[in-house]
């Protein structure tokens, strides 16, 4: 079901864009990310998604290996599915967290809300910033992007 962006899809950003350039599937990840939804009727319900929407958005996840969907029954139901973020979909968490420092920025609104993201380990609140290899912080504003293969970021 990825969508095929032609002569653009060795770029990581279009590979990306191929399973999350959907409004609906970055707010599935969100509510996932944020509020722990897990099942069927909790994005429902957080999100106002059709379902048929939703079952689509929550298959191609699972393919894709965002979700990885586990049975469970509660007592005197049917068995159904939950949808679990797996390593790929934790992994996800910058880029939800980038969106909302830029909407903050640049679309923000007085009765907005937006994630904080706390450390597990000690409740410490985290923030993105580009960090050089020495540990140094760099502003968004000083930066420029070039492309590169990606065996050659691997390799440093």
């Amino acid at each position: 079901m990825a969508k095929t962006l032609g002569k653009d899809a060795t770029c990581s950003i279009a590979r990306a864009l191929e399973v999350l350039g959907d409004t609906w599937t970055v707010l599935i990840i969100r509510e996932a990310l944020i509020a722990g939804s897990t099942r069927f009727q909790e994005f429902r319900d957080a999100l106002g998604i059709a379902p048929n929407i939703l079952s689509r958005r929550l298959e191609t996840l699972v393919e894709q290996g965002i979700f990885e969907r586990r049975a469970y029954r509660e007592p005197g139901e049917r068995s159904r599915y939950e949808y679990v973020l797996s390593d790929a979909g934790r992994g996800l968490n910058v880029v939800i967290a980038a969106l909302a420092d830029w909407s903050r920025q640049y679309r923000p609104q007085t009765d907005g809300t937006s994630p904080r993201f706390i450390s597990t380990d000690d409740g410490t609140v985290a923030e993105l910033a580009f960090v050089t290899e020495e540990g140094s912080r760099i502003a968004p504003a000083r930066l420029v992007a070039r492309r590169m293969e990606d065996a050659l970021l691997r390799a440093s």
